[in-house]
């Protein structure tokens, strides 16, 4: 560093003189050209002072001392900026690796944990997942059985990021394993359960639902696992009404156990699922109350159900500014004939 500082300085003592003699902007254009030299080389600021210093010393002997004060005020000032830059370097770039490690993750999760809207017949599926950040902690999971029944899977884990992620991936993977359609909703429960016990870190925990629908029978039948409940719309009275069961949230006791209920659904009949990010919403600081979610459901009730799940994110969403505070999943099932 000393070896750059020397080569420089008598360049930079003639650029100055030049400078303080005719005040020619070339010299302020060359002197430029010689800080790039010095970013490439690492110097710090108060290498680069005290190169002035010493310039200013050989130029101007007599110099005042009260010059000579100033300068080595700036140069301590320079010391503690420094050290404050570097600081700050360090942190910007741990944080561009860490952005980067996230990225990779969330695309890592798109892979891991994607899914797609099945055809059921006589069943309209309307779906929104939007995450907050980077890193969705909601998960959904759709699966279809060889008799045409529909399994449908909704978690939101406590604890978000990539640890969340590889939790719901576990979970889905396990999910894929069972021989879903000899196992009742909340037999699938109880397992999810014991491997996310035995797996999980204590402090993480996961509410889950797990529903399946039979379109032969139209019945749909569901177990919950400290969730927040569904609604469901009884299309012949018009009025909604809350699904839910009893149960522990995933991974709190080994031998937590679970019931099922079912529900017969009619022609228009919808249901709804949703994780705490619709319930989480805010206007102007105030929580949203779920009738003021029903009543937009029921205001778009005539339309598609992914039409329905589109237009209440975007009034919610634009209700907030267009900044989700926690994720956002909403789904639909729709019974059509």
């Amino acid at each position: 560093m000393d070896k750059v500082l020397n080569k420089n300085l008598e360049e930079y003592k003639e650029l100055l003189k030049n400078f303080i003699n005719t005040q020619d902007e070339r010299s302020l254009y060359k002197v430029e050209r010689m800080s790039k030299s010095f970013i490439r080389n690492s110097v710090l600021p108060e290498e680069i002072v005290n190169l002035h210093i010493q310039a200013m010393d050989e130029l101007y002997p007599d110099i005042a001392n009260s010059f000579h004060h100033s300068m080595n005020f700036l140069l301590e000032a320079m010391i503690s900026y420094g050290l404050a830059h570097q600081e700050f370097q360090l942190l910007r770039e741990q944080q561009i690796a860490l952005k980067s490690e996230i990225s990779i993750a969330a695309r890592m999760q798109e892979t891991l944990l994607g899914t797609e809207k099945p055809n059921i017949d006589g069943l309209d599926i309307g779906v929104v997942s939007v995450p907050a950040h980077q890193m969705n902690g909601d998960y959904y999971h759709f699966l279809k059985g060889n008799d045409g029944m529909l399994g449908l899977a909704i978690a939101d884990v406590i604890g978000k990021g990539i640890p969340a992620a590889l939790c719901m991936s576990m979970i889905k993977y396990s999910i894929d394993s069972y021989p879903e359609e000899s196992m009742r909703t909340n037999v699938i429960l109880e397992s999810l359960n014991r491997v996310v016990e035995r797996n999980v870190e204590s402090n993480m925990f996961i509410t889950m639902i797990y529903a399946q629908y039979f379109p032969d029978e139209s019945i749909l039948r569901y177990s919950f696992a400290g969730h927040e409940p569904a609604y469901y719309f009884n299309a012949m009275k018009n009025t909604f009404e809350e699904v839910n069961t009893k149960g522990l949230v995933l991974g709190v006791l080994p031998n937590a156990t679970y019931s099922q209920k079912e529900l017969e659904l009619e022609k228009d009949d919808m249901v709804i699922f949703l994780t705490d990010g619709v319930t989480e919403c805010r206007d102007d600081g105030r929580f949203i109350k779920i009738q003021e979610v029903l009543n937009l459901i029921e205001q778009y009730k005539h339309l598609p159900a992914q039409d329905i799940v589109d237009r209440v994110f975007k009034y919610f969403e634009k209700l907030q500014d267009f900044t989700l505070r926690d994720d956002f999943t909403m789904i639909i099932l729709k019974k059509e004939v």
